[in-house]
């Protein structure tokens, strides 16, 4: 009887990822695996004939030959008659359900990535915007230099491990799962310490507190973070050491809110100043610039400054500052200037809303309202 497709029987296309095909046959194998289907002859073919398609179509190798030539290509292999070969099929059912727990299958000891770390930068708006070299200090985990991180006392070294043959894994059988679970005599290491280095006790790594240079660069803002590659923890059994991240906090400062590149301000003025106009002084972070107020400017009033803000780090264009005056009220007059300011505000009176159009506006406003809630 002639054999059918592959691909047809995984139900894949023959553009199909090595994901696709995975999950293909994991989807057939759960559905006609003979523990599952002890009553049904059928079933059991179906699952054989799903795992040899998988076992050639997982394979880049036979996979390619298999497109060219069809089953001839693959007639004799292991696999090609519905064999597995030395991988066994408990290997590669566990290849396909490994992730499903976490493991897959390893040819040695595990390895272990260090922790990233995480560090708190505060910097003054000035710095932030202008960039500079920080130095940092960051305790850390790094590996012990008695024992080069292997754990085992100076002039010995870890034995392999008697519970996993070094392999760093075990494997449980659980029903038809084949489930590879870390081994929990070498915590995955694969070997074990017969004697525990003097300095670090057979961990491997020491805490030390290490010195860091840290390139700012100009225009960042707060919650940015840098990246510093392995200057995290040190790994295990060899393992790559973890990442720094550098989180950047602006401390507020005493004139400028930012918000992105643009700075905001308040500036105050006095009445005269609002009433007949006139000139201030006014900082930016590159220096002072007048600011020109037009007579008869209502306190509240922003004026924009056009490339007077800051630069972010991904954009060289700069910002615009929006300086907000603020008429600030006199205080603490003396009798004259009370005197004074009565017969100012006489004249303004009278003048009506010559002199005052938005509170005759206001006073206009209020007196409809009555009359409307009167009716």
């Amino acid at each position: 009887m002639a054999k059918r497709d592959y691909y047809e029987v995984l139900g894949v296309s023959k553009s199909a990822t090595a994901d696709e095909i995975k999950k293909a046959y994991r989807r057939l194998a759960m559905k006609f695996h003979p523990d599952r289907n002890t009553d049904d002859a059928e079933a059991g073919s179906k699952f054989k004939e799903a795992r040899e398609a998988y076992e050639i179509l997982s394979d880049a190798d036979k996979r390619s030959a298999y497109n060219q030539f069809g089953h001839d290509a693959v007639r004799g292999r292991p696999g090609g008659h519905g064999g597995f070969g030395a991988e066994g099929f408990g290997d590669i059912f566990g290849d396909v359900f490994g992730d499903i727990f976490g493991s897959g299958r390893r040819g040695g000891s595990q390895v272990f990535r260090g922790a990233d770390l995480g560090y708190e930068l505060k910097l003054d708006l000035e710095t932030a915007v202008r960039g500079d070299n920080a130095t940092i200090e960051v305790p850390t985990q790094v590996a012990c230099d008695s024992c080069g991180g292997s754990g085992a006392r100076k002039g010995t070294q870890p034995v392999q491990c008697t519970t996993c043959g070094g392999v760093g894994q075990v494997r449980m059988q659980q029903g038809f799962f084949s489930i590879q679970q870390t081994c929990p005599a070498c915590k995955g290491a694969g070997s074990q310490i017969a004697q525990s280095c003097d300095k670090c006790h057979g961990r491997g790594r020491v805490r030390k507190t290490k010195t860091l240079s840290v390139k700012v660069p100009p225009g960042v803002d707060d919650g940015d973070r840098i990246r510093l590659s392995g200057e995290g923890e040190a790994g295990r059994n060899g393992g790559p050491a973890g990442d720094l991240y550098v989180e950047i906090r602006v401390n507020a400062h005493i004139l400028f809110k930012r918000d992105g590149a643009d700075l905001s301000c308040e500036v105050p003025i006095s009445f005269a100043t609002a009433t007949l106009g006139g000139e201030v002084e006014l900082p930016t972070l590159d220096g002072n610039v007048v600011l020109k107020v037009p007579d008869g400017t209502q306190s509240g009033k922003t004026f924009r400054l056009r490339g007077k803000g800051v630069t972010m780090v991904r954009d060289p264009r700069k910002g615009d500052l929006f300086a907000q005056v603020s008429v600030e009220t006199p205080v603490n007059l003396t009798s004259e200037q009370r005197e004074l300011l009565k017969k100012f505000d006489k004249t303004v009176r009278a003048g009506g809303d010559k002199h005052s159009p938005r509170a005759d506006s206001w006073f206009d406003t209020v007196k409809r309202f009555f009359e409307r809630i009167g009716q």
